[in-house]
């Protein structure tokens, strides 16, 4: 992965979070919870994978500005970030 130590820790850590939430959701379901607390906690879930990709992507960013890869390698170009941005929209 793209990043500073920071950063990957702060990805890895959000998506630990999330799937915790999604371990929760499908106890939910599986008791029969109601449906409104179920898609509450899915849409937390979502929004934690959401913030995990859009840091990496952030990243990403900060690299391509600086030209400055954890890797060595060239950075990502334009359409590739543009891509990844798309992929999470």
């Amino acid at each position: 992965m793209v990043g500073d130590e920071d950063s990957i820790a702060l990805v890895l850590n959000r998506l630990r979070r999330a799937h915790g939430q999604l371990a929760g959701v499908i106890g939910m379901i599986e008791s029969g919870r109601d449906c409104k607390e179920v898609v509450t906690q899915l849409a937390a879930v979502s929004k934690a994978l959401d913030r995990a990709g859009f840091k990496i992507v952030a990243t990403g960013l900060r690299e391509c500005m600086t030209g400055a890869t954890a890797d060595n390698k060239e950075p990502m170009t334009e359409a590739e970030l543009e891509k990844l941005f798309l992929a999470l929209a």
